[in-house]
């Protein structure tokens, strides 16, 4: 009897799998410590993972005074507000995330987390930058269905508010009338042509003659 063979793994997903923990951890003084700040949402309540996810939690200078930070080569003034909106949004993340790296590991030194920070620099600068462009993109949704509902709203508020004055309703009611009279005539009108017998002249057909012999 030979044992089933067990199973086997996709050494390609095995290398991605690889290959992201390597980009999201590094190893300093023995211990690991994990440089996506979503790896420590069981650590966090429910305030944290608030302040975590929604771009716009910290103040508009603070990120300004960070952009040469952890975008030194790029020309701030070059970029479109989109680019730019993303890129504000990165730095945010950054300093949300050292902060919570910092909390969650509080025996790291000044120097190992200096080193956390160019690793995440170099590793995590697109991942944040994705990140806040699709969660830009949901609240843009959220707010264009918000309007949009506020818009309807509004429209039968501004209706109701328009039936309920008396001019409206002195208006209104012989219009009303109006209407039910014409329906009331067009119904009568109607059953009388259904009810009226009609006469049709089935005509006569002329005798055939019969050919002369």
């Amino acid at each position: 009897m030979t044992a089933a063979p067990g199973p086997t793994s996709d050494p390609a997903s095995d290398s991605e799998l690889q290959r992201r923990l390597q980009e999201d951890s590094i190893h300093l003084g023995g211990k690991t410590i994990y440089l996506n700040p979503f790896l420590y949402w069981r650590r966090f309540d429910a305030n944290t993972d608030r302040w975590l996810r929604e771009p716009g939690q910290l103040q508009e200078d603070q990120i300004i005074s960070n952009r040469s930070r952890f975008y030194p080569e790029l020309n701030w003034e070059l970029l479109d507000q989109a680019d730019c909106a993303a890129k504000d949004g990165a730095v945010e993340m950054f300093l949300k995330s050292l902060e919570l790296i910092s909390t969650f590991n509080p025996d790291l030194t000044a120097g190992q987390l200096l080193e956390v920070e160019r690793k995440m620099a170099v590793t995590k600068k697109r991942a944040f930058e994705r990140w806040v462009m699709r969660s830009l993109k949901r609240r843009e949704k959220a707010e264009e269905k918000a309007r949009r509902r506020f818009d309807r709203e509004r429209a039968l508020r501004a209706w109701m508010e328009w039936f309920a004055l008396d001019v409206t309703r002195q208006a209104v009611v012989p219009l009303a009338s109006l209407l039910a009279v014409t329906v009331a005539a067009g119904w009568w009108w109607g059953s009388q042509q259904n009810c009226r017998q009609l006469i049709v002249d089935p005509g006569v057909r002329p005798a055939l003659q019969r050919p002369s012999p």
